[in-house]
């Protein structure tokens, strides 16, 4: 029998604001002192009232706006009762029934609700001693939930979601969304059916989530792992339960920790110390005043970056970067229209000046890196109006590529013009065809057991004798002229 998987993903983003969702405690994720950033209000100290961050609000409408989803006329908060050590109120704020955003759509992907609540206290176990500590700071800070319809169908799919919904998050300022320091949090519900009961509409499998998935590789490791889990299970005869799973990475499985909780165990109602908000009366939360104020989008910008015709890994760093991307914006702003100068930009920048930025961030050593390994940290090191000049030259044939290539890395952080740089190293590609002609002669007659190779039909021998003119002439020839002709005088003298 066959087994259709079903995947649908709740993803906790803790927004970029000043102070805490319902205080004035400072929000600072990159704080390492535990307990300076906290208040009686963050702490739950008897008496204490919240007020509601209206910049937190702000954040989650852009976010459904940029997503096509429904934003809320009237919304509230509520409390979501559960006992945790890192839960100084004994109760979460969080929203129930209102969202402030309903619906909308990410790679194809249809969002349930967007809605608001706070975040938890830090526990820290510490193995040695069995002790666990609780850091406050956290406690409080805005944190955006996103729930998606349960539509997706392999771990490839969940984790290519969840990567657009981090760029997305970045480009409109809401959240950084780094995995690392827990800003971005992924849990996964997944179940199995077989495909007789789907066609048969009897609803979904035993839905299992998978909580406290820290990184991307991880979050589709498990999923596949908890796929393939049930997908046996099933085959077997058995049973998949209802439960709440975590994954360990040393094992490479995943396991059980509780049986799933349901909405009628937190008992949710309206938290009575805040207000209810009627968000169509606040200009600010307008969707059209929203739209208006909205960047571009990662997906708007990478449609528009194909459309140019360049690579789609191209496009797509020049989108999970954007300082290599407005980079690539500055250099062929003047050259809409010129396919040719927007592909050779695009190549030379993801490939040529990327790997320059690597080396002088870690040294030679990370040009062996794989390319989706481009995190940029420094500024790039070339005006983008010096880098167009170096196009320019390359495209009108005054400047091999491999000229453009060592003029690239001569231009790095100069003043000069790379024109001046050019003409001043010897790197314009001659007229002079007697010149050149000599040079040729010269490689050939210099050479001779190199020519036998090629003669015998060793081609890369070739190139060796292509190399010796490049280097005679200081890269100012053009390679595809110095083969044309070299083969000939070969041809010639044979």
């Amino acid at each position: 029998m066959e087994y259709m998987p079903t995947i649908g993903l709740e993803i906790h983003a803790e927004l970029r604001t000043k102070t805490k969702m319902f205080c004035n405690s400072k929000n600072d994720p990159n704080e390492t002192r535990p307990n300076v950033n906290i208040c009686p209000i963050c702490l739950a100290h008897p008496g204490s009232l919240p007020v509601i961050n209206r910049e937190a609000v702000n954040h989650v409408l852009r976010v459904g706006t940029a997503l096509k989803g429904q934003l809320a006329d009237y919304t509230e908060f509520d409390r979501k009762n559960y006992f945790y050590p890192d839960l100084p109120k004994g109760y979460q704020i969080s929203q129930y029934e209102y969202p402030l955003v309903s619906g909308g759509v990410l790679n194809e992907v249809p969002i349930t609700r967007i809605h608001l609540e706070e975040d938890t206290a830090s526990s820290m176990h510490d193995n040695d001693t069995g002790l666990t500590t609780i850091d406050f700071n956290r406690a409080g800070v805005p944190l955006m939930e996103l729930v998606t319809e349960p539509v997706m169908r392999s771990a490839e799919e969940a984790g290519a979601f969840a990567r657009e919904l981090q760029l997305l998050l970045r480009y409109l300022g809401a959240s950084e969304a780094n995995m690392e320091k827990g800003e971005m949090r992924v849990e996964a519900n997944i179940s199995v059916q077989s495909k007789v009961n789907s066609k048969q509409k009897k609803g979904l499998g035993t839905k299992v989530e998978i909580k406290n998935l820290n990184s991307f590789r991880i979050m589709e490791k498990a999923v596949a792992y908890e796929i393939e889990r049930q997908t046996k299970l099933l085959e077997s005869g058995g049973k998949v339960v209802q439960e709440t799973r975590g994954w360990d990475d040393r094992a490479q499985k995943t396991f059980p920790q509780r049986i799933k909780e349901v909405s009628a165990d937190y008992r949710y109602f309206p938290d009575p110390d805040l207000p209810s908000l009627n968000l169509s009366e606040i200009s600010k939360f307008n969707s059209g005043s929203i739209s208006h104020e909205l960047p571009q989008l990662p997906r708007e910008r990478r449609e528009k970056y194909l459309a140019l015709g360049i690579k789609a890994d191209d496009a797509a760093l020049f989108v999970r970067e954007p300082v290599l991307g407005n980079f690539f914006d500055q250099v062929i702003a003047g050259h809409q229209g010129d396919s040719k100068k927007a592909l050779l930009s695009a190549n030379y920048i993801a490939n040529d000046l990327v790997n320059l930025m690597r080396g002088m961030e870690q040294g030679e050593e990370s040009r062996d890196m794989q390319k989706q390994d481009t995190s940029i940290r420094y500024e790039i090191p070339i005006s983008a109006e010096h880098f167009k000049e170096i196009i320019d030259m390359l495209a009108q044939g005054e400047i091999s590529s491999r000229a453009a290539k060592d003029l690239l890395k001569m231009a790095i952080n100069q003043l000069q013009s790379p024109r001046g740089i050019a003409e001043n190293m010897g790197l314009m590609q001659s007229g002079d065809s007697g010149g050149l002609e000599v040079a040729i002669n010269e490689a050939i007659s210099s050479n001779p057991k190199v020519v036998s190779d090629y003669v015998a039909g060793k081609d890369a021998a070739l190139g060796f004798l292509i190399g010796v003119v490049m280097k005679a002439r200081r890269g100012g020839a053009d390679p595809v002229l110095i083969r044309k002709i070299m083969i000939n005088r070969i041809k010639e003298g044979n």
